[in-house]
């Protein structure tokens, strides 16, 4: 892209712009005929990729902003209005920067195309708008979020009618309909949408609350509780205290909701140092448990009390323990999980004569599984009630941690020492996640090519048995951007590029029997993984 076309395409984009902040923005670049910068924000466009729309916010359409925002809603708009009589669609939004305004928008330009619009007056948690599309019976929904990316991000999450976020097709005619969207100066907006909120929560928390079952005569349980700045807690806490459970020690510095995320790098609790307020609290009042929600409330993360410290559990581990639950206690179906968690759900779901399936990465494939009973990715989302919404949720993983570890106190055993059972009978799992963070997208391209054409033919002391192309479809699946790499019968490498962050991830997993010594299975198996990481990192560089 030349310099005059990079001015003149910032000048279109000015024009129709309702943005005091972005206008200005797109205008000092203008002024200062800063053409690198401008070529870089309108080349391309932001695409629906895992999540829908996400980005970090700013002018252009390879940001996140009014105008981009104002172009989904026509594009999606035009799409349900193509295959629905009636089209409805309810629309919700967390507490970043901007997301009040995209939500406002979003509602403004549906009710325009003669759409039924119905807005949450208030930021609201991700699960809470996927319950309320079947709740009110809409056609689809829209969540304004970025879930737990860094805080100058935001974006547009989109799901059809089954409370499911939106796959193949949808996802590809949904962008070439906002591709067709012209300037935005010129789309009707209407102002003759409805505004909900408190009977849907209500409806929601009646739903969420009727998951417990009666809880055992014990010692009430002293649990740890953090928002991440985010809007989980008002509808977590009066759902742990409707459910009978002890009031949550909420983290102060992070309860209420703030797009700054001024206590943490990052506001996702995977990430080094999100969790040490919430963990230091938990050591001082000697809590039997921590639980964490991500700022739009989707996450769920736990650690447990360890030798006198605490542990956080991975989101396998969690998977693991939230499967245990559920079909121990007698829930049919099909138990799921994406292609980059551990293989054990499988071969819980075997012993209890479940079908199992494996899906692509992203939640978005979870949600069409037939006969849906559990589904969970590694990255800390979890579906434990798809009556409720076929998505991760929180809230609800957070309510049957909580039963869980009730259950589990009353017997005297904890939820490490349960894991620990389920590891006797299944081998010991263990898995890990290696991330390369890039600056420069390209390389993402170039590091995918260069395992494709001259894949490792050993890994952290393991010879690498057989190379997949997740390209060319792998298992049924269908075809994605990823690598699989077999090390043996027991261990296995997935390479991918994140659909939401600027990474290439790798999925690492070992299994290791356990026969009569957990102590060293335990150990082998860290070892194991240790190397295997090694291997893996220095394989990225």
């Amino acid at each position: 892209m030349t310099g005059p076309e990079a001015i003149d395409l910032a000048r279109a984009w000015i024009a129709q712009d309702p943005d005091d902040e972005t206008r200005a923005e797109l205008q000092r670049l203008v002024d200062r005929r800063d053409h690198t910068v401008l070529a870089r924000r309108f080349s391309g466009r932001l695409t629906f990729g895992t999540a829908g729309l996400r980005g970090e916010l700013g002018a252009g359409p390879t940001r996140m902003n009014r105008v981009v925002v104002a172009q989904a809603a026509r594009g999606l708009a035009d799409y349900l209005r193509s295959r629905h009589e009636r089209p409805a669609v309810v629309i919700g939004y967390d507490a970043r920067e901007k997301s009040d305004r995209f939500a406002r928008d979003t509602a403004e330009i549906l009710s325009g195309a003669g759409i039924a619009a119905f807005l949450f007056s208030a930021p609201t948690p991700t699960p809470v708008l996927a319950f309320a599309i079947r709740h009110l019976g809409c056609t689809a929904g829209v969540m304004v979020t970025a879930s737990h990316n860094p805080p100058r991000d935001n974006g547009y999450k989109v799901y059809l009618g089954d409370s499911s976020q939106i796959v193949p097709p949808a996802d590809t005619e949904i962008a070439e309909a906002i591709f067709r969207v012209g300037p935005i100066d010129t789309l009707p907006r209407g102002d003759d949408y409805r505004l909900i909120g408190e009977d849907v929560i209500e409806a929601y928390l009646d739903a969420a609350v009727g998951l417990v079952g009666e809880l055992p005569p014990t010692a009430p349980l002293d649990v740890v509780y953090t928002p991440l700045h985010g809007v989980g807690l008002d509808i977590m806490s009066e759902a742990a205290r409707r459910a009978g459970f002890a009031p949550l020690h909420v983290v102060a510095d992070q309860a209420e909701p703030d797009p700054r995320f001024p206590t943490v790098a990052f506001p996702n609790p995977e990430e080094p140092g999100a969790m040490d307020l919430a963990l230091a609290q938990a050591r001082e009042i000697g809590a039997d448990l921590v639980i964490a929600n991500d700022p739009d409330a989707d996450r769920c993360a736990v650690a447990v009390p360890v030798e006198g410290d605490f542990r956080m559990l991975t989101g396998d581990q969690l998977g693991a323990l939230l499967a245990d639950h559920l079909l121990s206690s007698g829930i049919e179906g099909t138990y799921a999980s994406s292609i980059v968690s551990s293989d054990l759900l499988g071969r819980q779901a075997a012993a209890y004569g479940r079908p199992w399936r494996q899906t692509l990465t992203g939640f978005k494939w979870i949600g069409q599984v037939d006969g849906l009973a559990f589904g969970y990715e590694e990255a800390l989302g979890y579906c434990v009630a798809p009556a409720i919404a076929r998505d991760k949720d929180g809230i609800t993983a957070a309510l049957a941690v909580l039963e869980l570890a009730t259950r589990s106190k009353h017997r005297g055993v904890s939820l490490l020492d349960r894991l620990h059972e389920i590891y006797a009978e299944h081998g010991w799992h263990a898995t890990a996640q290696v991330a390369l963070r890039v600056e420069d997208l390209s390389v993402i391209g170039e590091t995918m090519q260069r395992l494709r054409t001259s894949p490792p033919t050993e890994l952290g002391g393991r010879a690498v048995t057989r190379v997949d192309d997740l390209v060319a479809g792998y298992a049924g699946l269908p075809p994605t951007d990823g690598i699989r790499l077999q090390l043996g019968e027991d261990a296995r490498v997935i390479v991918r590029p994140s659909g939401t962050e600027p990474k290439i991830k790798c999925y690492l997993e070992v299994v290791i029997p356990v026969g009569d010594d957990l102590a060293d299975a335990e150990r082998r198996a860290t070892e194991e993984l240790d190397r295997l990481r090694a291997g893996v990192t220095e394989l990225l560089s």
